[in-house]
């Protein structure tokens, strides 16, 4: 009884979405109970393991369940070292650079002049997500009516609901605007949409996008529609922005979030290496 009060709490007291009620229901499934002692949780985070579950995933599991374990104590304080509930320490993930696309993957995919309407659709996306940072949830999610062509600016909707106006340039208002006047489309209906004029579904778009990459030559990065939000996190920072604007830009909560997509390349260390080494010629 104390999951569904649980839920039912977080949907109607907190208003969360229903992929975090779902995200809830998925990681309940792992406790042995809804009354865990320390030991059986320990024994839990070593099944995870042992069925091949990385840190990372761990971590989203526990999270999820430490929340539950916090509100089922009935403190009304925030979790934290006063807390005599049980609970589980996050593991330690390794630290590895995020995949991006190349200079020069970027350049083919601003240099091409798709034909057909599919195809156009598809470059739109692409240049879309590189212009903005966003998610591709957040893209597929945008419809004519949140883009201000005047002011260069689309508003989002974000993860726990929560909107952000980001700006676009002028290329991809120039490009987004000849989409909609060739598809006569009207404010109600969505930027990116089937023929059907319905949703696209993000595991297709990641099939056509990996084909274009294709077509264009080259094979994409891992994790390929969240890289090109990593090459825009790189890019806007290498190009000298600032951290604080980019963490409003992508819609993070803290700035540790935004710190992950900062992981400059070798050439960019090399380069300023160059700059500040004690043995280089002044």
């Amino acid at each position: 009884m104390s999951f569904s009060n649980f839920l039912r709490a977080r949907q109607y007291l907190q208003n969360v979405t229903p992929a975090t009620l779902e995200w809830y229901r998925i990681s309940f499934q792992w406790l042995p109970s809804e009354t865990p002692t320390q030991a059986e949780l320990n024994e839990m985070v070593i099944r995870m393991r042992e069925k091949g579950l990385k840190a990372t995933g761990c971590n989203s599991l526990i999270r999820a369940i430490n929340a539950y374990l916090h509100w089922a104590s009935g403190t009304t304080r925030k979790c934290g070292a006063g807390c005599s509930h049980p609970q589980l320490q996050q593991l330690k993930e390794p630290q590895v650079v995020l995949p991006t696309f190349t200079e020069p993957q970027v350049r083919r995919f601003v240099s091409d002049k798709p034909k057909g309407k599919c195809r156009r659709r598809l470059h739109l996306l692409v240049l879309f997500l590189l212009d903005t940072g966003c998610r591709i949830s957040e893209a597929l999610g945008v419809r004519v009516r949140d883009i201000d062509f005047d002011n260069l600016l689309v508003t989002l909707d974000g993860k726990g609901r929560k909107q952000r106006v980001v700006p676009f340039s002028f290329e991809l208002r120039r490009a987004m605007f000849n989409h909609c006047k060739q598809a006569n489309q009207t404010p109600e209906r969505l930027l990116f949409e089937s023929r059907s004029q319905t949703a696209l579904g993000k595991r297709v778009m990641h099939r056509d996008v990996k084909k274009y990459c294709q077509d264009l030559g080259f094979e994409p990065p891992p994790r390929m529609l969240h890289a090109f939000r990593h090459t825009f996190a790189v890019n806007y920072l290498r190009r000298g922005g600032s951290v604080f604007h980019l963490q409003k830009v992508l819609g993070h909560t803290s700035l540790d979030m935004t710190r992950v997509y900062a992981n400059l390349v070798t050439t960019d260390l090399q380069a300023v290496h160059e700059r500040v080494s004690l043995l280089s010629k002044p």
